[in-house]
């Protein structure tokens, strides 16, 4: 738990720097000519108020995976994958806090196969559809 508050300490903290950034690139824009296609520095500011904007996004996503993350602990799912049920191991949650996803199902889900596992099945058949690989991914 403290490992989560922490983040979500560091999370708050960035998002709230980040709505400064945003806030002082803002300012600085309405004091400067508003014709960015003419003004030499409008590009800049554009692209400042672009690049603060993108990293303001990521801060609240950040943020929002952590309280999804503190929700699922004090639900008693935080260490349980959302795709299989199975545990989520302890080394992984030390990588990522916010995981909610075994490494197999996470690896699944961005397209890529598990490790050890061939293209076909386990026997080098072809994998006919999702469920068999994940079957085979998770052996019972």
């Amino acid at each position: 738990m403290s490992r989560l508050s922490s983040a979500r300490a560091r999370a708050a903290a960035r998002e709230a720097d980040l709505e400064r950034d945003l806030d002082r690139t803002m300012e600085s824009a309405r004091g400067s000519n508003a014709d960015d296609e003419h003004d030499p520095e409008g590009a800049t500011i554009g692209f400042e108020r672009a690049q603060v904007t993108a990293l303001l996004d990521q801060a609240r996503r950040q943020l929002g995976d952590v309280d999804r993350a503190l929700g699922r602990l004090r639900a008693g799912t935080y260490e349980m994958c959302e795709s299989c049920g199975r545990p989520i191991g302890p080394a992984r949650l030390e990588a990522r806090p916010t995981a909610v996803m075994c490494v197999v199902c996470a690896r699944q889900a961005a397209g890529a196969r598990p490790e050890g596992v061939p293209c076909g099945g386990d026997d080098g058949t072809a994998v006919s559809d999702e469920s068999q690989l994940a079957r085979q991914s998770h052996p019972t």
